[in-house]
C-alpha cells in the first residue's frame, strides 16, 4: 500500500516558531536571553526555523541581522499589528513572548495585547518580572497574558508562588524553567586571571549593566574591611552604564561610584571594565573571578542571569536574598547577606577567603547544580512546553450540528442595561455600561431602528424606549451646521459640533426608517418632517458606506411615501455612485466597490440591490448580486463558517481579509444583504447564507466560541483568535438583536421559488 504524507501537527512536530522580544546588538540582558534561547533552539532541533521579532526603544534603531525578520516599535500600534500578520503568515506553530513590562509600549506594557489577540497560534510567555505588589496596570497586564497563553514560564518556583496566590493563576498553567547557562569545564580560573592581569589577586566581580538599582555601593563600603584582612583583593565591576540612565545623566553614576572608592581609600582595588561585553568574552571574566557577588538592593527579582552564569561556572556566590538567589543559593550553594549590609557582605566574603576548603565545596556544588541548567537543557524544556501547547489548541465549543443551533428569539434585557433616561450608552465593562464614554448617535440610531422591529408582548415597551432613542437623534442634528452631533459625554454636553460622515449617513437611515416603520403615527410624522431637513445635505457625503446609509434610509422612506421626490433622488444618486463605484475599484478576482475592506461591508451591495429594485435597473441588480457573492465567498472559512471581516484587514489594498478580530456587525450587515437578494431572486442559497451568518453569533465560526449572551439578550464585542473579548457594548448587543428580529422575520416567511420576485424589498 502507498504510504501517505505524514501531517506535521498530528506528528507534534514544531517546525516553525516565532519569538517576540529583545535582540543583539540591543543592549540589555533580555536581548540576550533572546538570542541565547534561539541558538539553544537551534543547537537542539536543527530543523526548527526560527523567526524573531525585535522590540524598539522609542526612536532607537539597530543593525539587526540573521534571523530577526522584522522590527516593533515599541509605541507603535501598526507594528504590532503587522507582526501579528506576519506571524500567521510564516506558518509559525507557536509564538515565545520574553516579557518585561518596560520594552512593550502603552500601561505596563499593554500593546503586546494588540499582537497576541490577532495570531492564531498558541502562545508561550517567559517572565522575566513577576511583581508581588503589581499596580492595577500591571496586574491587568499579566491577567490578560494569563488568560491568553498557553503557559506562562518563570525561572524560580518563587514567580510560580507568586503568580498563584497574587493573580490567582492555577498552578497547571505555570512552568519553572531554571535561566539557561553555558556548559562550560570546571575551574578554568587561573588561565582567565592571566589573560586579565589578575595574577596574584583575590577577585571579587559583579557583573550587569550599571544602575543604582545593583547595590555597587554596599559592595564598595565593605571593601576597606576585606582590603584590610585581604590586600589582594580586587573588585571588577563589568558592564555598561544602563542606556536609560546614560540618556538621563550621562557617566554621572559611574563617576559617582569612582569618587566613593577614593573616598574610602580602595580606589586601587577596584577596576571598572565598561562596555556590554560579548557572551564568551563575559564567561571568561566571570571564571576569573574567585568569588562573584550580587549586593542587589530589591528583593522583588525574581531571575538574575548574571546569577545563573556565575552558579553553573561554579563560582561561589555571596548575595542579597532576593528571590532568585535565595532559591538557587540554597543547599550549600552561595551564601546570604542583608540587603545594604556592607558589613555582612565584608565578613562572609573574608570567612570565604580564609578557608579555601570551603571555597572548593560550594564552588563543586554550583557547578554540579549548573549541569541542570545548561541552555541545551533549557531548549528540551521550551520544546516540551511548545508541543504541549500545539497538542492543546482551542476545540470547537460547538458539539451539536449546526443545523440543530437555536433560532433566538428577541430580548430587550441587554438593551435596557444599557440605556438610560438619555439614550444609550456606547460601551460597557463586561455587561457594565461604562459612563466614562458616554453616548454616541450612531449607536441610538440602531437602537431607534431597532425598536420598530420587536414584536409581540415587549413592541409597548420597545414604543417607549423609542422615543428616549428619537429624542437623541434629535438633539444631535444641528441645524447650522447642516450634520449630527455624534459623541456625548455623560454629562450630557457635546464634545463636537459635527459628527462623522458615517453619523450622519446612519441618521438619516434611522430616520427614514423610522418614517416607514414605526407604530406610532406621531413618531413616523417626527421622523419625516426630520428626514426633509436633513435629507438636502446629504449629497455633501463623500465615502461608499454613508452613501449606502442614506439610500437605505431614502428607500425605506418610498416604502410608505412612494411619491417622496427627495428620497427618489437620494436613491437614483447613489445607486449612480456606488455603481460607478464598483466599476472603477473592481477587478478580475475583486467584485467589490473599493480597494480595500473595511466595516459594514454588506451594506454596499445591499444597497445597490435596494436602488436597482426601487428603480427597475437591471444593471444595478446584476452587479449588486455579483459584489454580495464575492463578499459572501470572503465570509466563507474554510470549513464553511461565516467569517466576518477582521478589524485587521482594513486598509489593505487588493489583499484578501485577515480572521481577527471578527465584529457582530458584519454578521447583523450579512444577514440584511442576503435576505434582501433572497427576497429578490427566490434563490435559497441566499437564505442558507443569513442563516450561516446568524449562527455565527450562536458559536458557527473560527474559534467555535458563541458571541451571543442568550440568557440575557447580549453579545460579546468581538471575536479574537482563541477567545471572545468579554465587553458588550451597545453596538454588539445591537447587532445581535437586530439579527434575532431578522432571523424571526425569515421564518414566518414561506420558501419562495425564483418566479415569485418583487420589484420592492420589504
Amino acid at each position: 500500500m502507498a504510504s501517505t504524507p505524514t501531517d506535521p501537527k498530528i506528528e507534534n512536530r514544531i517546525e516553525r516558531i516565532a519569538i517576540v522580544g529583545n535582540h543583539p546588538p540591543r543592549l540589555c540582558g533580555i536581548a540576550t536571553f533572546t538570542r541565547d534561547t534561539a541558538v539553544a533552539l537551534r543547537g537542539a532541533f536543527p530543523d526548527l526555523a526560527i523567526d524573531v521579532y525585535a522590540m524598539n526603544d522609542v526612536g532607537a534603531a539597530h543593525d539587526y541581522a540573521g534571523s530577526v525578520v522584522a522590527e516593533i516599535g515599541q509605541d507603535d500600534i501598526a507594528d504590532y499589528r503587522a507582526a501579528a500578520r506576519l506571524i500567521d503568515e510564516s506558518g509559525a506553530q507557536v509564538v515565545m513572548v520574553q516579557h518585561e513590562y518596560g520594552i512593550f509600549g502603552g500601561p505596563a506594557g499593554a500593546n503586546l495585547l494588540t499582537l497576541l489577540d490577532r495570531v492564531t497560534v498558541p502562545v508561550i510567555v517567559v517572565l522575566h518580572t513577576v511583581l508581588e505588589t503589581p499596580n492595577p496596570e500591571q496586574r491587568a497586564v499579566i491577567e490578560a497574558l494569563a488568560r491568553r497563553a498557553s503557559k506562562l514560564i518563570v525561572m524560580a518556583e518563587k514567580g510560580r508562588d507568586i503568580l498563584q496566590h497574587v493573580h490567582g493563576l492555577s498552578r497547571d498553567s505555570i512552568e519553572v524553567v531554571a535561566h539557561g547557562v553555558p556548559d562550560r569545564p570546571f575551574d578554568q580560573g587561573a588561565a582567565k586571571k592571566t589573560r586579565f592581569g589578575f595574577d596574584g589577586r583575590k577577585v571579587l566581580m559583579t557583573f550587569g549593566l550599571l544602575s543604582p538599582n545593583k547595590g555597587i555601593e554596599t559592595m564598595l563600603r565593605a571593601l576597606p574591611a576585606i582590603v584590610a584582612a585581604n590586600p589582594t583583593a580586587l573588585y571588577v565591576i563589568l558592564g555598561a552604564t544602563h542606556p536609560h540612565l546614560v540618556a538621563r545623566e550621562g557617566e554621572a553614576y559611574r563617576d559617582g561610584l569612582r569618587a566613593l572608592a577614593d573616598k574610602l581609600g580602595v580606589l586601587d582595588n577596584i577596576r571598572f571594565v565598561d562596555g556590554f561585553l560579548e557572551q564568551e568574552l563575559l564567561l571568561d571574566y566571570v571564571e576569573a573571578a574567585d568569588i562573584y557577588v550580587t549586593p542587589y538592593l530589591n528583593e522583588a527579582q525574581i531571575t538574575s542571569g548574571t546569577l545563573a552564569y556565575a552558579v553553573s561556572l561554579g563560582k561561589p556566590v555571596v548575595s542579597t536574598p532576593y528571590w532568585h538567589a535565595s532559591e538557587l543559593l540554597s543547599n550549600g550553594t552561595g551564601i546570604l547577606a542583608a540587603f545594604g549590609d556592607s558589613d555582612a557582605f565584608a565578613r562572609e566574603i573574608n570567612g570565604l577567603f580564609a578557608d579555601p576548603e570551603k571555597m572548593r565545596a560550594i564552588a563543586e556544588r554550583a557547578y554540579a547544580i549548573g549541569r541542570g541548567m545548561t541552555w541545551e537543557t533549557a531548549a528540551h524544556r521550551y520544546m516540551a512546553i511548545m508541543r504541549a501547547a500545539v497538542r492543546r489548541q482551542p476545540v470547537r465549543m460547538v458539539q451539536r450540528p449546526v443545523a440543530e443551533l437555536p433560532i433566538v428569539a428577541p430580548d430587550l434585557t441587554g438593551v435596557e442595561r444599557i440605556t438610560d433616561g438619555c439614550g444609550m450608552i456606547q460601551h460597557s465593562i463586561f455587561s457594565v455600561p461604562d459612563r466614562d464614554h458616554g453616548y454616541c448617535v450612531d449607536d441610538n440610531c440602531r437602537a431607534l431602528m431597532l425598536m420598530h422591529r420587536i414584536e409581540g408582548d415587549a413592541s409597548a415597551r420597545a414604543d417607549q424606549l423609542a422615543t428616549v432613542y428619537a429624542s437623541f437623534v434629535q438633539h444631535a442634528w444641528n441645524g447650522e451646521t447642516g450634520r449630527f452631533r455624534n459623541f456625548m459625554g455623560f454629562d450630557r454636553s457635546w464634545m463636537e459640533s459635527v459628527g462623522s460622515e458615517d453619523s450622519f449617513g446612519r441618521s438619516l437611515w434611522s430616520i427614514g426608517d423610522t418614517a416607514a416603520r414605526a407604530r406610532k403615527s406621531d413618531l413616523r410624522r417626527w421622523a419625516l418632517h426630520l428626514f426633509d431637513q436633513v435629507a438636502p445635505y446629504a449629497h455633501e457625503l463623500g465615502s461608499p458606506r454613508t452613501w449606502a446609509f442614506a439610500l437605505l434610509g431614502a428607500d425605506a422612506v418610498l416604502e410608505v411615501h412612494p411619491s417622496h421626490a427627495v428620497a427618489q433622488r437620494l436613491v437614483k444618486y447613489f445607486g449612480e455612485k456606488l455603481s460607478r463605484r464598483l466599476a472603477d475599484a473592481r477587478r478580475d478576482d475583486w467584485i467589490w466597490f473599493e480597494s480595500v475592506l473595511g466595516y459594514d461591508n454588506a451594506r454596499l451591495p445591499e444597497a445597490l440591490i435596494r436602488a436597482a429594485a426601487r428603480t427597475g435597473n437591471s444593471a444595478w441588480m446584476a452587479d449588486g448580486l455579483a459584489s454580495l457573492e464575492w463578499l459572501e465567498h470572503i465570509h466563507t472559512g474554510p470549513e464553511g463558517y461565516y467569517r466576518a471581516v477582521g478589524t485587521e484587514s482594513f486598509g489593505r489594498e487588493y489583499v484578501g481579509p485577515l480572521r481577527f478580530d471578527q465584529q457582530p456587525l458584519e454578521a447583523w450587515a450579512s444577514i440584511d444583504a442576503t435576505m434582501t437578494a433572497y427576497r429578490m431572486t427566490g434563490a435559497e442559497t441566499w437564505r442558507d447564507a443569513a442563516m450561516r451568518a446568524y449562527r455565527w453569533y450562536l458559536g458557527a465560526n473560527d474559534v467555535g466560541i458563541p458571541l451571543a449572551s442568550i440568557i440575557d439578550g447580549g453579545c460579546f464585542d468581538g471575536l479574537m483568535s482563541d477567545r471572545v473579548n468579554l465587553n458588550q457594548g451597545a453596538e454588539s448587543v445591537l447587532a445581535f438583536q437586530f439579527a434575532c428580529c431578522a432571523m424571526a422575520s425569515l421564518a414566518l416567511e414561506p420558501a419562495r421559488s425564483a418566479d415569485d420576485r418583487s420589484s420592492k424589498v420589504s
